[in-house]
Order: C-alpha cells, then sequence, then structure tokens
C-alpha cells in the first residue's frame, strides 16, 4: 500500500471512533468516484476512429457508444469499473475478422462520456437500450463489473445473448463493498457504516441489494446456452474464486479457463486470451461440460498485472 492509500486509512479508520457516520461518507464518496479516467492509449486510436460514434442519457450523464462493421452479428463488450471501451480494441480486430459487428460503450465518468460515476443499474440500462438500438446481440463479452451488470440485464432487462463471455467478473455488489475496505483497512465498524450508505443513497426503498446484484444467487434458467468464464489465477483485485463460483452457478452451460501472469486487467487485451475469446465464437458452445478448467492453448505469455 502506498503512503496515500496509507494515510486515508489511517483518517478513516481514526475518524470512525469519534465521527463515525462523518468517516462513513468520506469512504462513500470514496467508494462512489472512479480514481480517474482511462485515457485512449494510441494503439487504440486507429481503431476507434473508425467507429461510429452514438450518445445514451442514462443516470447523471451521458454515456458513448463505439459500432463497428455491417450491423451483422452483432456483439456487446461492456467495460468494468475505471475501464473503457476501446480497452477491448484487440478483440474488436478479432470480431470483424469473424464477419461480427461488435459494439461498445464508455460509461459515464469512464472514458469519453460524461457524469461523474456510474452505478451497476446504469450499466444495465446502457446493455438494455444498446440491445435494443443494435440487437440482439449474438454473444455480450464483459470484464469486471460489467459481468455483474450483464447477467442483471439478462434478469431485468431481457437481454437474451446467445453466449458470454465473463472475464474477471466481479461475483456480487457485496464483494466490491468487502474488497474496497479489505483493501483500504477499514474496520469492520466502516464496512457495515458504508452498506449503510450504499443501500440508504445509492438505492432507496430496495429491499434487499445484496441478493438482487449477486449473480451466483440470482443465475437466470433461462440465461445463455454456453458461457466462457475466464480468470487470471494472478488477479489481485478480484479473487478467481468468484469466477469459479459462477461457473459452478452456471452448472454443464459453463467452461472456465484460468490463465497466469496477466493480472486483472491486461486480461481483456492479451492475444491468448483474445484466441481463446475467439475459439468459442467459432465453437458456438463451452467446449467442455462440467466447468472444466484450463488454459487458453497456447498458455498466455507470463506478464505483470
Amino acid at each position: 500500500m502506498d503512503f496515500a492509500m496509507t494515510a486515508v486509512r489511517s483518517a478513516l479508520n481514526g475518524a470512525s471512533y469519534v465521527a463515525p457516520r462523518l468517516a462513513g461518507g468520506a469512504a462513500f464518496r470514496l467508494f462512489r468516484k472512479p480514481r480517474g479516467r482511462s485515457r485512449l492509449r494510441p494503439d487504440e486510436r486507429p481503431l476507434t476512429d473508425l467507429a461510429e460514434v452514438g450518445e445514451i442519457a442514462v443516470g447523471g450523464g451521458k454515456a458513448v457508444s463505439y459500432r463497428w462493421g455491417t450491423g451483422a452479428r452483432p456483439v456487446l463488450l461492456v467495460h468494468g469499473w475505471e475501464s473503457r471501451g476501446s480497452r477491448f480494441a484487440p478483440l474488436v480486430s478479432e470480431l470483424l475478422d469473424l464477419g461480427l459487428s461488435p459494439v461498445t460503450f464508455d460509461a459515464p465518468g469512464h472514458g469519453d462520456a460524461t457524469g461523474e460515476t456510474m452505478t451497476i443499474v446504469d450499466l444495465r440500462d446502457i446493455i438494455t437500450e444498446l440491445d435494443a438500438r443494435h440487437g440482439p446481440f449474438e454473444m455480450v463479452v464483459a470484464h469486471s463489473l460489467g459481468v455483474t451488470a450483464t447477467f442483471l440485464a439478462l434478469r431485468e432487462g431481457g437481454v437474451r445473448p446467445g453466449r458470454i463471455v465473463a472475464i474477471s467478473g466481479v461475483p456480487d455488489f457485496a464483494y466490491l463493498v468487502d474488497r474496497f475496505c479489505e483493501r483500504l483497512g477499514l474496520r469492520a465498524r466502516l464496512n457495515a457504516e458504508l452498506r449503510r450508505r450504499v443501500e440508504r443513497e445509492l438505492f432507496p426503498g430496495e429491499e434487499d441489494i445484496w441478493s438482487r446484484f449477486s449473480v451466483p444467487r440470482t443465475v437466470p434458467e433461462a440465461g445463455p446456452a454456453s458461457v466462457l468464464v475466464v480468470h487470471d489465477a494472478d488477479d489481485g483485485m478480484v479473487d478467481p474464486a468468484c469466477s469459479r463460483a459462477l461457473a459452478d452457478a452456471l452448472g454443464d452451460r459453463a467452461e472456465l479457463v484460468v490463465t497466469s501472469g496477466l493480472g486483472h486487467r491486461r486480461i481483456i487485451g492479451d492475444p491468448q486470451v483474445t484466441a481463446c475469446v475467439r475459439d468459442f465464437v467459432v465453437r458456438g458452445r463451452a467446449a467442455r461440460v462440467g466447468r472444466a478448467a484450463g488454459r487458453p492453448d497456447p498458455s498466455p505469455r507470463p506478464a505483470a498485472g
């Protein structure tokens, strides 16, 4: 943990003894807002410049959508927290080569979108709106929090892709809160206060958001026939056990692929993972029933996460 994080941890934990509500409010503000916007990388610009660009009003801002191809066989790519749609550029190129039409976006508070932040419901609404405009999608590829939002869109938005690729998936909203507190080293009292703030300020009137936003508890029976679940063994942000739990919940519809040395973010642009997704597109189904674990073939190169 760097000096800034250590200072934040000490300040919040100290304040929680004398002013728990103020400390909880400060933790909530940190939890709610991305630490910064991911910038467009030079190698992503040529492909991004070729996209058909659109807007979607959602939450407190406007999402920016990007679309390539003829519109035939559309595929949606869903980014996660503190990311952006252009991170899927290597996969976009592969999908175009296969004759598919990729669609992605920057959510509010991310990339080139407006606004300061997004919620999981905002992500659900963006997915649902893009499905109405460009779908039905043949496949959805989602990363991190985008995985949680994708399954929420299946249950609540009527989105019905034939297949899903779930990369480094966050299993539920409660995990995000717990992981945030764990990384900052916050006391249990602050965790409880943060949960109360989330319930009261983000989702007022909800009876049980923690069950509603839990993928393994609420995987729809009428979901996709085939799901590729990919996670890196060295993911320092989301425990690989989360994807194992998702694969277990999906049963024989899922194939679990475990990589190594890629971490949480680099996995979505790794050439071998992209090749694994391409193979899944060509096969049209999970290769092995019973949630078999393995690596893309050949195995990904070791790299810092």
